[in-house]
């Protein structure tokens, strides 16, 4: 069933039976009120003729009796034994099939008689003529009810459908106004997955309700995804592209000993230490473009000492390097939460950078500012231009490609930090004037101490 089908049932279903709870408690809250009403008349009726009998024992019982005999009833005196005192007094047509009841009690009741209209009762005792108890029993049908009873039954009825045709036709078109925005939805997924298209929704002149919001959003979602699919095509074009160079380069050192390699000993060895200098560059290669993908994952997190990292990260440089790196600390232990492992290869990035794209000493100075973690690393090299700033961090990106192949870079170094950096709540930023130098900063949220 489909979903417009389903809001014009529900929505007429619930109308008919809103409708039809209320006409029925019209109904009946209409009749017992009149019923209510007839039987009060009828009672103040009844002690009219009580009064009067007792008022006016000269005028014959039956006589008056008759005077007071209502418009569609009956009036009848039983005895104790239950026979009447006098014929019964009824207009004509009226069924004199009423029960005869003694009371020594007063009761007013309406009797339902099935097909017929129902009965106002009124049973009253009094004394009666030779002194003995009898039950005056004083009846009028309630023609008049049952004729006002069928005309509102009617009423109602046609109201009734008169309301609901309205309700139907809102149904169908609330239906429509909730199913256009989705189903314009669904038609532009359509489109996009068989166009490979970007398509997204138009969002003008529509109402701030939640269709608006799940327009909105699918349009927030296409823009990601392309951005994403866009990065992905780029990211494996310049993959590809990084890659080829160095299995170009092996393979032809390769075709380069099979033809003189042998006979001639130096262009041997120059071509293994070629072959397995661009193979340690395609392993580093894979081995960033691995990690940039499994840093994109939640990684396991505790609490780092970013003192204790950097000092150990900057003695393994010193030893491996031999270069001056000076190391300037505000704080004894600063503590943030992240991935040991991710963290530390960030710091290595970051000084690994400086030592290639300088050659004067570097920097590294680490303090706590507003809850943050700041760690520094300035290198006093040739430094980054504003517009060249903008582009360091994206994948494979090389200010100086013939540079940056001497040195072993594959550009990815940056985007791998920055990665880390935002999957630790942080971020990675870079401050660099032209011939003085650059700074790179990590800032990271501090864990405080208990």
């Amino acid at each position: 069933m489909k979903l417009r089908t389903k809001i014009q049932l529900f929505s007429s279903l619930f109308m008919l039976v809103l409708i039809l709870l209320v006409n029925t408690s019209i109904y009946y809250l209409f009749y017992n009120i009149t019923a209510d009403s007839e039987l009060e008349q009828l009672s103040a009726q009844t002690n009219t003729i009580v009064e009067t009998l007792n008022s006016n024992p000269d005028i014959p019982t039956s006589d008056l009796l008759d005077a007071y005999l209502p418009t569609d009833g009956m009036i009848r005196v039983i005895g104790e034994d239950g026979n009447l005192m006098i014929p019964e007094l009824k207009k004509p047509g009226i069924s004199s099939d009423l029960a005869r009841e003694f009371s020594v009690n007063e009761e007013r009741t309406i009797v339902s008689q099935g097909n017929a209209a129902d009965v106002a009762v009124i049973s009253k005792p009094i004394i009666w003529n030779n002194g003995d108890v009898v039950t005056l029993q004083v009846s009028n049908h309630l023609l008049a009810l049952e004729e006002t009873m069928t005309t509102l039954f009617y009423v109602l009825v046609v109201a009734s459908i008169i309301m609901l045709i309205p309700s139907i036709i809102a149904g169908a078109v609330l239906s429509r106004f909730l199913l256009r925005p989705i189903k314009a939805l669904i038609q532009t997924m359509k489109e996009n997955t068989r166009h490979a298209n970007w398509k997204k929704i138009d969002e003008q002149n529509r109402s701030r309700d939640e269709l608006y919001e799940m327009e909105k959003t699918f349009n927030e979602m296409i823009d990601y995804l392309k951005d994403n699919f866009e990065k992905q095509e780029v990211f494996v074009s310049d993959a590809s592209h990084e890659l080829k160079t160095p299995i170009s380069i092996v393979k032809s050192y390769a075709q380069l000993l099979g033809r003189r390699g042998k006979e001639n000993p130096e262009l041997f060895h120059e071509s293994v230490e070629a072959i397995d200098s661009e193979a340690d560059r395609m392993q580093k290669l894979v081995e960033q473009m691995l990690s940039l993908a499994k840093n994109k994952t939640e990684a396991e997190m505790q609490q780092v000492d970013m003192i204790a990292l950097s000092e150990e990260a900057i003695a393994t440089f010193k030893g491996a390097y031999a270069r001056e790196i000076m190391f300037e600390k505000r704080i004894s232990k600063l503590l943030v939460n992240g991935n040991p492992n991710q963290l530390q290869q960030v710091v290595y990035i970051l000084i690994d950078n400086a030592l290639k794209y300088s050659k004067d000493e570097i920097k590294i100075f680490i303090s706590e500012r507003n809850d943050k973690a700041i760690f520094q690393v300035t290198d006093y090299g040739q430094g980054i231009s504003e517009k060249e700033q903008e582009r360091i961090f994206d994948r494979f990106y090389r200010i100086d490609k013939a540079r940056s192949r001497d040195t072993g870079g594959t550009g990815l170094g940056l985007a791998i930090a920055r990665t880390i950096a935002e999957a630790h709540h942080g971020g990675l930023f870079v401050a660099s004037n032209v011939n003085e130098g650059s700074t790179f900063t990590l800032r990271l949220p501090v864990v405080k101490e208990n």
